[in-house]
């Protein structure tokens, strides 16, 4: 799966490497993906949410900055400590793609439908570490469109929510 989102990635930027337009746009827009990680990883919603544009999109919805704002709040409450630590990033113009590393420990009831986040459950006090994948799409130094793979399966299981897997 990963072999196959940056092969996708580098396809996409076959025009613009011919044309050389890719350096300091994909730059730009990976400190931009950077330094929201960044304020994920403090807990400030707010600062995380300005990374993207007023009308943005989540999974092909528009849900907007504030939107996203809210979706954060509510992770943050669920996991205080939610904190995601990328592995590889890699651009092609507009497009940043992360696979990261996802961690957290569950102390929070959480109120939104996200996925496959816990919503309503109490806290089990248990710790989870699973991958995602993410895909921006930024214009103008500001993220318009969210994609993610996430392992919500494993990180439910890892919370205890749902029944471990015989070999």
């Amino acid at each position: 799966m990963r072999a196959t989102v940056f092969a996708a990635v580098f396809a996409l930027s076959i025009p613009l490497l011919a044309s050389g337009q890719t350096d300091g746009v994909e730059v730009h827009n990976q400190e931009v993906i950077r330094r929201y990680l960044e304020h994920i990883n403090r807990g400030d919603a707010k600062a995380a949410a300005a990374a993207y544009a007023i009308d943005a999109k989540n999974f092909g919805r528009p849900v907007g900055r504030d939107g996203i704002e809210a979706r954060l709040h509510d992770i943050f409450r669920t996991f205080p400590e939610w904190h995601m630590e990328i592995l590889e990033m890699t651009a092609a113009g507009e497009v940043v793609v992360v696979r990261c590393r996802v961690s957290g420990t569950h102390r929070g009831v959480g109120t939104m439908l996200l996925n496959g986040m816990p919503v309503g459950v109490a806290p089990t006090g248990k710790r989870f570490e699973v991958t995602h994948m993410h895909w921006h799409t930024l214009r103008d130094g500001k993220i318009v469109e969210h994609y993610a793979n996430r392992d919500d399966l494993g990180m439910l299981r890892q919370l205890g929510l749902l029944p471990t897997v015989a070999p």
